[in-house]
């Protein structure tokens, strides 16, 4: 049976057809309506569902990438930065709209599937994913299916703390892990708000041409980088660990982030390799097929 992915973003809801060995069959991408609020959003899932299964010809399973995650206590979206969707019963409002049960993950779980799956990581057992771009995410994937935990938040590295005294997080707490590694959090350790690069990309530009604070700020993110994902490596001991987001294009995080990381890492040899996604942007909408394709979760 073919299966329906559907990335639900807050600009673009992207969704495709996939076959049973993983090729794309047709890829449709549509504004998310966020002004118009919650129903408008259930909508176009349905009918972008409706489109793709016209291509198919047949009835296909669907799932569903979303930010934010369903509570394992009230069965709800909690999380998500599109709040309408928050404390929403968003999975049985899509089950009714298109009349068949859906799987929803977040996105940081269906990247890390995608990539597991057919993805950078596909020859090894246990995984974990690493999304850093607006925020940070994570998620496990064992054996080719995604572990979530008890509470719906297995692989939530970005909120653990990092360092107590650092900036508030929106999570409550100070000094998570997203505060650091995320891109705003990248560009806000620079402490000059007058000389304070707009992007990333011109953050970089300035390191390339040999900008003090440009490879200061790159320093310290990189020892973040390294510190953060130890504790991860402590604990799990993955086989590899795989990133994608904006900020998983920085080549150096492959080379400089990774010796940080075996710097810190409680043995004296380290080999788990650091891998740049396969599938890039696709990943989420690729993950989201795949939860019926793996049998996830």
């Amino acid at each position: 049976m073919h299966a329906i992915g559907i990335d639900l973003g807050g600009t673009k809801t992207e969704g495709i057809i996939m076959t049973p060995h993983s090729d794309t069959l047709q890829r449709l991408r549509v504004n998310t309506p966020v002004k118009q609020g919650y129903d408008a959003i259930i909508e176009v899932i349905d009918k972008l569902v409706t489109d793709l299964e016209a291509t198919a010809g047949s009835r296909c399973t669907v799932g569903i990438c979303t930010p934010g995650s369903i509570s394992s206590s009230t069965g709800l979206l909690k999380n998500s930065n599109m709040t309408c969707l928050n404390n929403r019963d968003i999975k049985n409002d899509i089950e009714a709209a298109l009349d068949r049960p859906v799987l929803i993950e977040n996105d940081a779980n269906c990247f890390t599937l995608s990539e597991a799956m057919d993805g950078a990581a596909s020859n090894f057992k246990l995984v974990f994913g690493i999304i850093m771009g607006t925020g940070v995410g994570g998620g496990l994937v064992f054996n080719k299916r995604l572990h979530v935990g008890r509470h719906h938040i297995a692989g939530e590295w970005g909120h653990n703390v990092l360092d107590d005294e650092g900036p508030e997080c929106y999570c409550g707490k100070r000094g998570c892990v997203e505060v650091f590694l995320s891109g705003p959090g990248l560009l806000y350790d620079w402490r000059d708000e007058d000389t304070r690069p707009h992007s990333v990309p011109g953050l970089l530009k300035r390191a390339k041409s040999h900008d003090s604070n440009a490879l200061e700020v790159l320093e310290r993110f990189f020892q973040r980088f390294g510190k953060a994902v130890s504790t991860v490596i402590n604990i799990l001991d993955p086989d590899a660990v795989v990133l994608g987001g904006g900020l998983s294009n920085i080549q150096d995080l492959y080379t400089r982030g990774a010796e940080a990381l075996g710097n810190q890492i409680f043995n004296n040899r380290y080999s788990t390799p650091v891998l740049k996604n396969q599938h890039g942007d696709s990943s989420g909408v690729r993950g989201a097929a795949q939860l019926w394709v793996a049998g996830n979760p």
